[in-house]
């Protein structure tokens, strides 16, 4: 799962972050009513939204970096 991201294009990773916001926003509600199956769900989502913040800057940077040269 870690490198499954990579061959993603900006706009998929952008889109799958926010899919995986969502997820973890309501994976929160539902922790705190007590109907989790999985609580390791929480930080797995947590490390993958975080994977996805680092390759969008990356890839940010790299176009930013293209545009000037």
């Amino acid at each position: 799962m870690k490198n499954s991201f990579k061959e993603l294009k900006l706009e998929e990773l952008v889109a799958k972050r926010e899919e995986l916001r969502k997820k973890y926003f309501d994976l929160r509600f539902q922790m705190v009513i007590g109907h989790v199956e999985n609580p390791l769900m929480k930080r797995t989502l947590r490390r993958q939204i975080a994977r996805l913040n680092l390759l969008i800057c990356q890839r940010e940077r790299a176009a930013g970096a293209a545009a000037k040269v």
